[in-house]
């Protein structure tokens, strides 16, 4: 007999909400296995998910001692519809322990996680006055469809609270509580135990912060900051969650002494350093590098060396480009130059496939009276369009394909935390729920008040030969998809320099202009408001295209699969195999 159980995917639940589901899932297939005498079963699962049990001849499959699963490809193209998994009575009755099913459902979510784009996520700081409860706290994080949160801590309440929300939790191990993880194994398991194991799967905790800037702050406990990483992460694996959660450490640039011209950046250390074991680590466990990054204090100490533009994603004259004199990627944004700084870092030390999720970055909306760029001006500009460029799934110009996840600091002005001024603005909600500055609904280059589409085209009495020059750099260095203006293709058709420049510096300027990327092209492209789609040649914005996201879009799982491509890239080989030896795991 062979049990088959559908999954139901509702279109409005986001992949990450799957997690949650597992407890629910686990009690249902105990519900249905004491009925076995019914044909077909339903079970009730949270979120008006249905989880379907039926019961098939063994005929239906081939081989009765293995467990038959959907294709990741499958997987991904049932992810708003339904799936099926089909279980032998062998393995149902016989070999298969309840608690198993929890750890298949995150081995199959896995499979499709990394094809899902970037997040944006908010940091929860608690230095506040009136801090709201936990349950508000939730409440206000829903409101605004943030799907990702930092903790700086294990707060019971917070995770209690964040149970079966469908948001995805990074916990915290304090400063203060790095030696202690870091000299013992046993104070590492206990707190895996306390913190994490005992809330999940409700609370869906993704990934542990260990530390804060441990390397540039507290120095003294960094000789055993890797330690403590890797006694957290044997507890995790004691408990079988080192494949959802995983271990990192945000870092400061600071640690990078001189981060411009990004193609020469490097760690201020030696191959026998903390940091070379913490990527070291980092490449083991397959986590991720944990990077603060302030594009604030970045314009505020560079005295005068870069634009406030620059720093705020804002486009520059083509006299003020920032440009890597190596490599002569065009930097529009500092944030990006930060992230890139990283990344040339880690090569430096041979770690090439790390990828970076920034774990903190923003805007302070008040300052003192030597901090005049600390507004809500400013920082209302910066928050958003940090998430326009986030959104729109791409990645630094050494890693273009590599989205950048992203957290916000932070949720709440921290009154209570001492320092100057801007030091307690960088919260963008207050307490009673509403927006700090005005917030961009949408992850497209569009804001609230401004629903009117433009476009980039080539001017009319543009000269041939300078339009050929900015189509080879639209489809060339600036990594405008140029495909559909090939033979064959929907925008071929007028065969025309002309035609193919407007389509090509289009698609170049509503990707970019969010970071910095400008209509001009040495004079030959211009603004319209008119739609230029024609036939089946759609323009990229036009509003016969697809939908732009919403205020934090539905991201990737998380820190499962912080290197996750864009929703249109295809799975890699090397993710199938560890998926498939993941599973092969969990099934000995």
């Amino acid at each position: 007999m062979i049990h088959l159980f559908t999954i139901h995917f509702p279109s409005k639940y986001s992949a990450a909400s799957i997690f949650f589901l597992c407890q629910k899932f686990i009690s249902d297939i105990n519900y249905c296995k004491k009925d076995t005498q019914k044909t077909t079963q339903t079970c009730k699962a949270p979120l008006s998910l249905l989880f379907q049990k039926q019961s098939l001849p063994t005929e239906n499959l081939k081989d009765q001692t293995k467990l038959k699963l959907p294709s990741p490809r499958t997987l991904l193209s049932k992810r708003r519809s339904r799936v099926n998994i089909a279980i032998p009575e062998f393995f149902y009755d016989q070999m298969i322990p309840v608690r198993c099913f929890g750890s298949l459902l995150l081995v199959l979510i896995g499979m499709f996680a990394n094809v899902l784009g970037a997040f944006i996520g908010v940091n929860i700081g608690t230095d506040v006055s009136n801090m709201p409860s936990a349950s508000a706290v939730v409440s206000i994080i829903r409101d605004h469809q943030i799907t990702h949160v930092r903790l700086y801590d294990a707060d019971s309440h917070m995770l209690k609270a964040l149970a079966g929300s469908g948001i995805e939790v990074t916990v915290g191990v304090t400063n203060e509580e790095v030696l202690g993880i870091g000299q013992s194994a046993s104070v590492a398991a206990a707190w895996v135990n306390k913190n994490v194991a005992s809330y999940v799967p409700a609370t869906n905790i993704t990934a542990i912060a260990v530390g804060s800037e441990v390397l540039s702050s507290v120095p003294h406990v960094a000789p055993v900051l890797v330690t403590a990483m890797n006694n957290l992460h044997k507890a995790l694996v004691a408990s079988d969650l080192n494949f959802h959660v995983k271990v990192s450490s945000p870092q400061s640039l600071d640690i990078i002494p001189k981060p411009f011209p990004p193609s020469t950046a490097a760690f201020n250390s030696s191959p026998n350093s903390t940091i070379y074991h913490l990527l070291q680590f980092l490449k083991n466990t397959n986590s991720y590098f944990m990077l603060n990054a302030y594009p604030y204090y970045g314009y505020t100490n560079g005295n005068g060396i870069f634009p406030l533009d620059y720093a705020l994603f804002k486009p520059l004259p083509s006299v003020k480009q920032i440009v890597d004199p190596n490599t002569l990627f065009h930097y529009n944004s500092m944030f990006d130059a930060m992230v890139d700084a990283t990344y040339y870092s880690m090569d430096a030390l041979k770690f090439s496939r790390i990828p970076i999720v920034v774990t903190e970055t923003g805007w302070p909306s008040q300052g003192g009276p030597n901090e005049p760029d600390a507004t809500v001006e400013n920082a209302g500009a910066f928050i958003n369009n940090l998430i326009r460029r986030v959104s729109n799934n791409s990645g630094p110009p050494s890693r273009p394909n590599i989205p950048i996840n992203t957290y916000i600091y932070e949720l709440f002005n921290e009154d209570k935390r001492p320092g100057p001024v801007s030091e307690k603005n960088w919260g963008m909600i207050s307490t009673n729920g509403t927006a700090v500055f005005p917030l961009s609904l949408s992850g497209s280059s569009q804001t609230t008040g401004n629903s009117t589409a433009v476009f980039c085209v080539a001017k009319d009495d543009a000269s041939e030969d300078k339009l050929q020059d900015g189509l080879n750099w639209a489809c060339g260095q600036g990594q405008a998809n140029c495909s559909f203006i090939q033979s064959g293709q929907p925008c071929y058709l007028p065969n025309s320099i002309k035609n193919h420049a407007s389509y090509a510096y289009n698609d170049y300027y509503q990707k970019m202009r969010s970071v910095g990327g400008t209509c001009d092209f040495d004079g030959t492209a211009t603004i319209t408001t008119n739609d230029p789609s024609y036939r089946s040649c759609i323009f990229t914005g036009s509003s016969n295209s697809s939908a732009g996201r919403g205020l934090f879009p539905s991201g990737a799982f998380g820190p499962v699969s912080p290197m996750g491509e864009s929703p249109n890239l295809s799975m890699s080989k090397i993710q199938f195999v560890i998926s498939a030896a993941c599973l092969f795991v969990i099934l000995l």
